[in-house]
């Protein structure tokens, strides 16, 4: 199997990346965190994570919400990320779905529950990086 470059990566200085989707050409930039000597105007590569992590999730959720004749379109994430020291690391994401304006079936929330571990970078984050994932859905 072949492979082909995803990302090109510049360090553009003053903490600064500027990633390239190679297919797309859009442009994704990131800036070291203020409790990190950088200037935090912008996702630092740590946050790209926790993000990715809430995306995927995301991702994975609407691929099967769209196989089983429902729409989760307009559902919205809040994410956390908390750091430890020693080593700096990201220690735990913590992510509070939101599908209360959505009249779901006992199902389909069951469904959707189903699918928080089992997403490609749920799966990729190291095992002592805590997932704290929430849905929250109508009464």
């Amino acid at each position: 199997m072949e492979t082909i470059e995803t990302i090109r990566t510049t360090y553009t200085g003053q903490l600064r990346t500027e990633a390239t989707h190679v297919r797309s050409g859009n442009k994704l930039i990131t800036d070291a965190p203020v409790d990190n000597h950088g200037k935090g105007e912008t996702f630092s590569p740590t946050d790209l994570l926790a993000t990715s992590l809430a995306s995927c999730i995301f991702t994975i959720m609407g691929i099967k919400a769209e196989a089983s004749g429902f729409s989760i379109d307009g559902a919205t994430a809040k994410t956390w990320k908390i750091m430890s020291e020693n080593p700096r690391r990201v220690a735990e994401v913590k992510i509070e779905y939101d599908f209360t304006m959505f009249d779901l079936t006992d199902k389909q929330k069951k469904i959707l529950q189903a699918l928080v571990k089992v997403s490609p970078v749920p799966l990729s984050v190291h095992d002592e990086t805590k997932q704290n994932v929430t849905l929250k859905f109508k009464d």
